[in-house]
């Protein structure tokens, strides 16, 4: 190796060692997953979908008692969820046609009489497989909550090299299930977005309470003795 190459050479591996060192880039995972489980995990609204099924028999035309309370039950959730009309599916060139379309005027009726117009209520015939039984089906659009997928494990929660470790992070799924069921049990979603409209208050009330101020009085309900039940009188 001459004096003059060794340069040269020094040179070469330097700048072969810069190159590899900038294709490895370690990930900065830690950053990358919130402290925050509601922002891990954000509760989003969509619009989802209400069905209920009618099951119909081959020589039967009308619904049973607890069918037109189905419907009865349906109609009224429409009136307070829906965000649309809705959609019937009657079943066409099955065993049961014949009776799902008698079933069907019956399910009108009692949309009717609940209120929903005729005009929000469309008729959509659909094929079954011939090996099962057909069934009508009513349906609506909802503003529905949701939140996951849970059970996903991007990192190691184990001891690892990673900085999240390192730094006692929360895991990625803490938290993820509890937003889930939140999301599942919450009976207007849109509470979780805003406050509903408040009630107007009670004048009359209100005159009462300030009168009794004014003369010194108290204020508090006051209830009678004879109209408080007692453990005396359970089984009477």
């Amino acid at each position: 190796m001459t004096p003059h190459t060794l340069p040269l050479r020094i040179l070469a591996v330097t700048g072969l060692a810069l190159v590899l060192s900038g294709c490895y880039v370690q990930k900065n995972t830690a950053g990358d997953i919130p402290f925050d489980y509601r922002k891990r995990h954000p509760i989003t609204l969509k619009e989802g979908e209400k069905t209920v099924q009618i099951f119909i028999g081959t020589n039967r035309g009308g619904l049973t008692e607890g069918q037109g309370a189905d419907v009865l039950s349906f109609a009224r959730l429409w009136k307070r969820e829906s965000t649309g009309g809705i959609v019937i599916d009657v079943p066409a060139g099955t065993s049961n046609e014949v009776a799902a379309n008698g079933a069907l005027r019956e399910i009108r009726s009692i949309l009717a009489a609940t209120g929903v117009p005729p005009h929000a209520v469309s008729i959509r015939p659909y094929q079954s497989e011939p090996d099962k039984l057909a069934s009508i089906r009513l349906n609506f659009s909802k503003i529905v909550a949701n939140a996951g997928p849970c059970g996903l494990w991007p990192g190691d929660v184990g001891p690892a090299a990673d900085p999240s470790y390192q730094e006692n992070r929360p895991y990625w799924n803490l938290g993820c299930a509890s937003q889930r069921n939140l999301a599942a049990m919450v009976a207007n979603p849109s509470d979780l977005v805003q406050p509903r409209g408040e009630d107007p208050i009670s004048t009359q009330r209100r005159s009462v309470v300030l009168d009794k101020y004014r003369k010194g009085e108290a204020t508090s309900t006051q209830f009678r003795n004879e109209d408080r039940g007692k453990l005396s009188d359970v089984g009477k």
